[in-house]
Parts: C-alpha cells; sequence; structure tokens
C-alpha cells in the first residue's frame, strides 16, 4: 500500500471512530451487531428515549453506518457496513467481555458475531460528507 492509499485510509477510519464516539450510537450498533431489529425493540433494550433513539439513529444513518427499511409503520435498522462488525466486535471483546449486549446475548459465545451478519453487510466507501479531501 502507498502512502496516499494509507492516508485515504487513515481518513476513513477517522471519520468512522467519530462516528462511533457516543455512547447512545455504540449501545444501539452493539444491539443491531445481532441483525435487524424495529426501533420500539431498540428503545426497550436500551432504555434510550424516543428522541435520543432517533437523534442517534438519523446520524448513523447519515454516516451511512444503518440503513432502514419501513414495513407498515414499523421501521427496522440494520448495520450496513461489514467492518463495522469487526469494529464492534473488538470493541465488545475490550470493554464488555460479559456483557448481554454482546450478539447473542448473555448466553452466547464470548465476542462472536455471526458470519450471516458480516456477510450480509455491504462493505462500501464512506459517504462523502464523511471523506476528508486528500
Amino acid at each position: 500500500m502507498n502512502v496516499d492509499d494509507l492516508i485515504q485510509a487513515s481518513e476513513e477510519a477517522a471519520a468512522l471512530m467519530a462516528s462511533l464516539s457516543h455512547p447512545q450510537r455504540l449501545l444501539v450498533l452493539c444491539a443491531l451487531a445481532d441483525g435487524e431489529k424495529p426501533v420500539s425493540q431498540l428503545r426497550e433494550e436500551l432504555s434510550i428515549d424516543q428522541v435520543p433513539m432517533s437523534q442517534q439513529l438519523m446520524r448513523l444513518r447519515a454516516d451511512g453506518l444503518v440503513e432502514a427499511r419501513r414495513v407498515g409503520t414499523t421501521v427496522y435498522y440494520k448495520i450496513a457496513r461489514r467492518e463495522l462488525l469487526l469494529v464492534i466486535e473488538a470493541l465488545q471483546k475490550a470493554f464488555c467481555p460479559d456483557s448481554a449486549l454482546q450478539p447473542g446475548g448473555a448466553g452466547r459465545t464470548r465476542g462472536k458475531i455471526e458470519g450471516a451478519n458480516v456477510a450480509n453487510a455491504r462493505s462500501r466507501p464512506l459517504p462523502r460528507r464523511l471523506r476528508t479531501k486528500a
């Protein structure tokens, strides 16, 4: 990898880390590591009020980290980027190895994210607003 590629990669990684820099956004992403969930389930699982949950989901969508789909009046969210699942897994192993927010809940093997979730998330570049100019 040449220096220009390393610079671009470091800028994209820094933008991703900036998106992850809020505890509620991290909670939402940890909860979504198992797969798609409706907003109501996320709010219940994480004990986050409607307004802050909407704000965090809006930021995660704008940053291209989650995708939403609507079925009637219910909105479902899922992680949109494969590399994000790897970052979440590493953070969970480092900071909450025995947490119920581990993918699969408390009874699951420590830190494992199912391959199906990784396979279903697409790897793609960051949205333009998160990219810095080289």
